[in-house]
Parts: C-alpha cells; sequence; structure tokens
C-alpha cells in the first residue's frame, strides 16, 4: 500500500467518498479548488492506495500560514467536518505518518483533524463544540406537530408579520452576504469573502441553495443550504437584529426544514454550537441532539491545544474594537484576516 498526493484525480476520491458510510459533504474533491481559489491555501489531499489501485483511505489537508496565527495543516478549514477516513486502522495509520512528515517538511507547528464519531487514540483531542442534529419527520404536518407551542406560535408570528420566505441560488447571493457581513461585524469576527460562497454555490449547483426571509424588499435573514446523502445542513445563517422582534430566524428553519422533508431527507443539520449558549438554545428548541465534534491534534513539541477561537480571552479586545468599526471597513478587512482563521 502506498500514500499518494492526489491532485487530479476527482472521480477517483469522489468514489471513494460515495462509497463509504462516513463521509461527508467537505471530503467531496470540490473543495480542493474552492478552498484554493477563495483564500489562495495550497492543499495536499492525500489516498492510501493498494498495489492493485483499489483505494483504502484520505486525508485531505490544507496548509494555513500567516505571522498571526502560525502555520499549521487543517482537514478541513472553514467547515466543521474533515479529518481522516480510512477502511483499517493500519490505512489510518500509514496517512498519519504521512501528514506527520508534511508537517515536519512544511514547518507547522500541527496538524487539525476535524471529526465527528470514530475518533483516533492516544492524541490530544478537544471537545468543546457540538453540531445540532434534528431527525426530521416523515411529513410537515407531523413536524410541526413535534413542536411546542412557543416555537409554534413564534413561527406564526413571522408569517403574520407580512414576513416572505424565498429559496433560490446566486441570485439571492448579495442579499445573503449583505446581512452575513453585518452580522459577522455585530459579532466581532472578521467575514470571509463574498467570492467563498459563490465559488460553493457555482461547484455544488445541484446541492445547494440559499433560503433568505424578506421584509417588505429588504433581506433580513439568510442562509445557505447544503445536502449530502439524506442531510441537509445550514452551515452558515445570519439576521437583522434589529428585526428579531418578527422572528425571521424562525421562519427561515421552519421553511428549510420543509423543503428537507419535502426532497426526502431524513437529517437537518443546525451546525456547530458550543454546549449551552444561544445559538446552543435556539437551535435545540427545534428538538436538534447534540452530536460531540473531536477536533483532534498532531502536535510537535507544543505543551497546549491550539485555540483559535473568539472565546479565547487574548482576542477579546480585538473583537470589541471590531464591533465598532464601519461595515465597509469589516468588509474590506475581514476576507484578509479570516482567510488565516480556520
Amino acid at each position: 500500500m502506498k500514500v499518494l498526493l492526489v491532485d487530479s484525480q476527482a472521480r477517483a476520491w469522489d468514489s471513494f467518498v460515495q462509497s463509504a458510510q462516513d463521509e461527508t459533504s467537505y471530503h467531496q474533491f470540490k473543495w480542493k479548488t474552492v478552498i484554493t481559489e477563495s483564500f489562495g491555501h495550497t492543499c495536499y489531499y492525500l489516498s492510501a492506495v493498494e498495489s492493485n489501485g483499489e483505494w483504502q483511505g484520505i486525508l485531505p489537508l490544507v496548509h494555513v500560514r500567516s505571522k498571526l496565527f502560525g502555520n499549521f495543516l487543517i482537514s478541513v478549514p472553514f467547515v466543521n467536518y474533515g479529518g481522516l477516513r480510512y477502511k483499517s486502522d493500519l490505512v489510518a495509520d500509514l496517512l498519519l505518518e504521512e501528514a506527520e512528515g508534511l508537517q515536519r517538511s512544511l514547518g507547522a507547528t500541527h496538524v487539525e483533524l476535524r471529526h465527528v464519531g470514530e475518533t483516533l487514540k492516544g492524541i490530544p483531542t478537544r471537545q468543546n463544540k457540538v453540531t445540532m442534529i434534528l431527525d426530521l419527520a416523515p411529513d410537515t404536518d407531523a413536524q410541526w406537530r413535534s413542536f411546542n407551542a412557543k416555537l409554534r406560535n413564534q413561527i406564526r408570528k413571522a408569517q403574520k408579520s407580512g414576513l416572505q420566505f424565498v429559496a433560490g441560488h446566486l441570485e439571492l447571493l448579495d442579499g445573503f452576504y449583505e446581512v452575513f457581513a453585518r452580522n459577522m461585524r455585530d459579532l466581532g469576527t472578521p467575514v470571509y469573502p463574498k467570492n467563498f460562497f459563490h465559488n460553493i454555490l457555482e461547484a455544488f449547483p445541484e446541492s445547494t441553495r440559499i433560503f433568505a426571509v424578506y421584509h417588505n424588499t429588504k433581506v433580513i435573514a439568510a442562509g445557505i443550504g447544503s445536502w449530502f446523502r439524506k442531510t441537509l445542513e445550514i452551515p452558515w445563517a445570519s439576521s437583522i437584529n434589529d428585526y428579531k422582534i418578527l422572528c425571521p430566524n424562525n421562519m427561515l428553519y421552519w421553511e428549510a426544514i420543509q423543503f428537507a422533508i419535502r426532497n426526502g431527507f431524513n437529517k437537518f443539520d443546525f451546525g456547530r454550537s458550543t454546549l449551552n449558549e444561544g445559538t446552543y438554545n435556539f437551535k435545540r428548541q427545534w428538538g436538534a441532539q447534540p452530536v460531540q465534534l473531536y477536533w483532534q491534534y498532531v502536535m510537535d513539541g507544543q505543551d497546549s491545544i491550539p485555540d483559535l477561537n473568539p472565546s479565547n480571552p487574548r482576542y477579546q479586545t480585538a473583537i470589541r474594537i471590531w464591533q465598532h468599526l464601519p461595515l465597509s471597513v469589516t468588509r474590506l478587512l475581514g476576507p484578509m484576516i479570516v482567510r488565516n482563521i480556520p
């Protein structure tokens, strides 16, 4: 068995992804192009292949390097899932050895593997995040009946407020991005470049949608939906806080859930959260259950697990300053900063 650096064998790579049980959308080969074109990072896609040509495992790695945030490899940045996929422990060991060799040759401090469910034994692991998964009912009426009275009233309030829901594609990108960029500024977080979302929608035209809620002619809540196999996920969603009283988020997610049920999906992935924080509680009210995320680290002489996240106290001053910058400034500077914050 050999470990190969895969540069152009998209069909063979995706054939392995489709045949395995636990692959995610973010293991698809087109994500290599999305990340490279959106952020300029070099990708190292590794595969373990038998002498007869049969694929036994994969590991997509992205090299992120900056003076401010460090030099590291990650599988996969900017999304919730990634990591090793393999048919045996031997394959996992071979791919991990190759990743360690790549880490040394690039001078990287660590390799981060974003796993859900199965984990590698004996390496440092962070478990402070979960993803929230809702098992969908067979029809929308049954799903509606599963909600408590408070949630149903919030959805009705959005409907009675005259809000309108629209599902579309690239034609809704500008409206989505206006809301997303403003929300990220208000949270104190640098915003992704618009072309990141454009590249995702363009790479996966048959498995992505933009869901948007309008107040008159203005988009006040929007999210990007992406699906793989029987799960629909909304990894990026935002709303304008000024309209919170109208419950646009409740309309957004209820319409997206109905879209999922009507199109034959059986799970709805609300995305990453921290236990008992605001977004966690919002997602939990829909009946979503937490599924543990395991972010695992191969480290080179470090004593502590890397902590590149907004809750880290070292970033609090920068976050407060960012929240008070003009939106035009954050839209200009944000993409240059966030490309190195995975």
